[in-house]
């Protein structure tokens, strides 16, 4: 036997062990099955038996975020053919019903049910999936564009910069992701102009998602003096690159040193009481607060964990650098998955899209947990889009079934390939490919199509 065969024939042979001793059967059937519903089903809306009922709406609205069509009307052509292969009558091939249906389904259920399959993969990972043996949280925030109504813009503007109707709607979505799984616990979503649509303030409605013993890790967009007192306050430990003001006025001659460019230094509550904060809340802020800075890896680095020997600045600098990967799920969400456009045409439909879309993200990340804890691995390092792939495939040809022959070999698949981890990478932010020469369109389309009837189309850009 060729020796490149054995490490996969072991996989196998180590997962087939796994399988036999675990209740895989009960985890494939949260996927192709109600069982997942019914944790939510006081959130399902009072409905009489249709042709789309709420279940079979949602199951057939992740579908369609997970298609790389993503339309309304593939998502009930798939229902139709479904139906005439399954012997059943045929439905219309109209969107109507469809649409309406998915209008009906409460946001909150749809929310609820991502959190609850986070949940669920945040409590079945091992410890030895976390760093420090406690649970890591990542912090970070991502915009979505949506279709340019005139009802999406009167919730989600598009920037002040941009003339009307040149712009897309757009909103701020901040995500707790749980390092060690991948998986999306809680998330905020709001406009990006306006009182309340900063990172801070989204943030702030997730922090009861945050445990005791839990280490946040974010970026220099975070660490304000009133965000660092109340994790001081939860028994919650946070690493952050420091913010851009007091980056720059950060001394190391000052404070208690610990070492080169580590010192602990002692905070002062801002004289200026936040608008977000209400007089009470703002008395009750501690007067002064301890925190730790120190310089690594070219960053300048403010934390919570001051006992320098049980947290040497190092240990704490790798940690960090593991913050990458919540630009990595992030990207997941938006590209692979298409998030980054949403389709939806009113507010409330964009909110039950952006929730569905991360509901589907959830479920990718539960497979991926179980085939990772078969295959005696790290999720981090399986492939998320390859995952997809091959749920699509499993999906696409009617083969989603509680078989063990088929669970084993869907989840030997899955953790085949390996991704690197690969911390502290860094790419440029730049396009290979060029893009058509088309000019920007610069005034409102109606404009412009009456100009195009009038003169003709301009000539390509070279």
């Amino acid at each position: 036997m060729h020796a490149s065969h054995r490490p996969a024939l072991e996989q196998q042979k180590q997962i087939q062990r796994r399988t036999d001793e675990t209740d895989s059967y009960a985890f494939f059937n949260v996927l192709t099955s109600a069982r997942l519903f019914d944790a939510v089903e006081e959130l399902l809306p009072e409905h009489r038996e249709r042709l789309f009922p709420p279940t079979e709406t949602l199951s057939m609205f992740l579908a369609q975020v997970l298609s790389a069509d993503g339309s309304c009307q593939q998502a009930v052509d798939e229902a139709v053919i479904k139906r005439i292969v399954g012997g059943l009558p045929r439905c219309a091939a109209s969107t109507s019903a469809y649409c309406q249906a998915r209008g009906r389904l409460p946001t909150e259920m749809i929310s609820e049910l991502a959190r609850q399959v986070g949940g669920m993969i945040g409590a079945g990972a091992p410890r030895w999936w976390h760093s420090w043996n406690r649970p890591v949280r990542l912090v970070d925030g991502a915009t979505a564009t949506m279709a340019d109504t005139a009802e999406n813009q009167a919730v989600d503007p598009q920037p002040s910069s941009q003339k009307p109707g040149l712009g897309f709607p757009i909103c701020r979505m901040v995500t707790l992701i749980c390092l060690g799984s991948g998986a999306l616990l809680a998330a905020a979503i709001g406009p990006c102009e306006g009182k309340g649509s900063d990172e801070q303030t989204l943030l702030r409605s997730l922090l009861d998602a945050l445990e005791v013993d839990d280490i946040l890790l974010g970026d220099a967009f975070y660490p304000t003096y009133f965000l660092l007192c109340e994790l001081v306050q939860r028994g919650v430990d946070g690493v952050f690159e420091q913010y851009g003001a007091r980056k720059r006025s950060t001394d190391f001659k000052t404070g208690e040193s610990l070492g080169a460019r580590d010192h602990l230094v002692v905070l002062e509550k801002p004289s200026r009481r936040p608008e977000w904060m209400t007089p009470e809340e703002y008395a009750q802020a501690p007067a002064t607060l301890k925190v730790r800075e120190f310089a690594a890896g070219g960053k300048i680095m403010v934390t919570t964990f001051l006992d320098a020997k049980a947290a040497p600045k190092k240990k704490l600098k790798v940690l960090h650098q593991r913050r990458w990967n919540v630009e990595l799920d992030l990207r997941n969400i938006k590209t692979t998955l298409g998030m980054a456009r949403l389709r939806c045409k009113t507010p409330e439909m964009v909110r039950k899209e952006l929730w569905v879309y991360l509901l589907a993200y959830n479920l990718i990340r539960l497979l991926m947990a179980q085939a990772a804890l078969l295959a005696d691995q790290v999720p981090r390092q399986l492939s998320f889009k390859h995952t997809v792939q091959v749920w699509l495939s499993w999906q696409q040809r009617g083969a989603a079934t509680s078989d063990g022959v088929c669970v084993l070999a869907v989840l030997s698949l899955i953790a085949e390939p390996r991704v690197g981890l690969r911390p502290g990478r860094i790419e440029p932010r730049a396009l290979k490919r060029r893009a058509n020469a088309y000019p920007l369109l610069t005034k409102p389309r109606k404009d412009a199509r009456a100009e195009v009837s009038e003169h003709g189309h301009p000539k390509k850009l070279r």
